[in-house]
């Protein structure tokens, strides 16, 4: 019997890398426009933008930033808000200034103390939001009246400092360098590349087994393409710490969070059933997720982290202020909401939090740089979060 070859249309690798653009528009497209703000203002700061220095400082003042939007991503996907993580992160940083700097305790335990408050920050507002029912709105503008003003009374109004060195090297301090170069730190060049390995073995795997379990996978080239990419990325960043002073203390911790964070989202149960959570709160109750004790852990989570971010702060000014974290909350929110994260519940992404605050870093890096007054720059920023939440709506009445 004579046979004819299949007339099938075959996928052109054009149509897949649009159909791969498409399933993560959100997320790309935010990289790319990160990418683009970044050459911006490259080009308007007449290169002052990605000298070591400034990507050091660059990375100090925004670690807080990410940090606490790792905790905000979990509460907004939970279809949550917090608004108390500025005050949060300044009433602990006021704490840490009494008993390290007023009372002389012992740094480490007086840091252990603090995320012990933050966590018990976090069950109280938890409790009212999880088991009470009041809305997180609420429940999160009263504490960040409350914990502002309990802030103040802490300091009366003053500010207290200075800390010991070890507790200033939490924000200002940098990995020691191994070799005892001079030049470039090559520590921080080897741990780059140690990181840029790891990243590739551990996609290759996913790669393995998404084939293995005949999931679509990204066509071959585009695989290592993405890959080259993210290498020269990581490579690229840490040649320009090492020409610096190494890798920031601060920068270890980011890795550390964000690696956990990624895997607790993308790798174990807890992490689908927040996503379920936000997505459908009746459905996932229904099949059997304890959302309450979810959402009550979620803020529990979030203020563990502003607790965390307020030591760093504190650390970086070397003194406890009355106004540390104001307006903290905004950039955190807009870094959720730009990098992906849905308003409704249910979407968002380690990674894009991270873009999202980054590109809220950027810009108020490069416009301080090139002289934009701080009355400018908020207006911007806020235009900027209102298109990236239109950006996530019209994407969702498209679909």
């Amino acid at each position: 019997m004579k046979t004819y070859p299949s007339t099938a249309p075959v996928a052109a690798p054009t149509s897949k890398l649009g159909e791969l653009f498409r399933n993560n528009i959100r997320q790309y497209s935010m990289l790319i426009a990160l990418i683009a703000i970044v050459l911006f203002f490259q080009v308007l700061t007449n290169g002052t933008l990605l000298q070591p220095l400034n990507i050091t400082n660059l990375i100090l003042q925004n670690s807080y930033i990410v940090i606490m939007a790792l905790g905000m991503l979990l509460v907004i996907v939970a279809g949550h808000i917090d608004l108390s993580v500025g005050s949060v992160a300044a009433f602990v940083g006021a704490i840490s200034a009494t008993l390290i700097v007023s009372w002389n305790m012992n740094y480490i335990v007086a840091m252990v103390l603090c995320l012990l408050i933050g966590a018990l920050i976090g069950a109280w507002q938890g409790f009212w939001v999880a088991y009470m029912k009041i809305p997180s709105f609420i429940v999160t503008l009263a504490g960040m009246l409350i914990f502002r003003g309990l802030t103040l009374v802490l300091l009366q109004g003053q500010s207290i400092g200075p800390f010991p060195i070890e507790f200033q090297r939490l924000s200002s301090g940098f990995i020691p360098d191994i070799f005892s170069s001079e030049g470039l730190h090559l520590t921080t060049l080897l741990v780059g590349a140690l990181l840029a390995a790891a990243l590739i073995v551990l996609d290759v795997r996913a790669r393995r087994n998404q084939q293995r379990f005949k999931f679509e996978t990204m066509p071959m080239y585009l695989f290592v393409i993405k890959n080259l990419a993210i290498t020269a990325a990581i490579m690229a960043l840490c040649y320009l710490l090492a020409s610096y002073n190494g890798l920031p203390n601060v920068l270890v911790v980011l890795f550390t969070l964000v690696a956990l964070y990624t895997f607790v989202t993308t790798q174990t149960v807890l992490g689908r059933r927040i996503y379920a959570l936000g997505g459908n709160e009746k459905a996932a109750k229904l099949s059997g997720v304890h959302t309450a004790r979810l959402t009550f852990y979620s803020f529990v989570n979030m203020s563990v982290l502003a607790a965390l971010a307020g030591l760093i702060i504190t650390a970086r000014l070397n003194t406890a202020t009355p106004r540390a974290g104001t307006g903290f909350e905004l950039d955190v929110i807009a870094a959720c909401f730009i990098g992906g994260a849905s308003a409704a519940g249910g979407i968002g992404t380690v990674i894009g939090a991270i873009i999202g605050a980054f590109v809220m870093g950027v810009m108020n890096n490069g416009m301080s740089i090139i002289g934009v007054g701080i009355d400018w720059q908020q207006s911007i920023k806020g235009l900027v979060l209102l298109l990236a939440v239109f950006f996530d709506v019209y994407n969702k009445n498209k679909g």
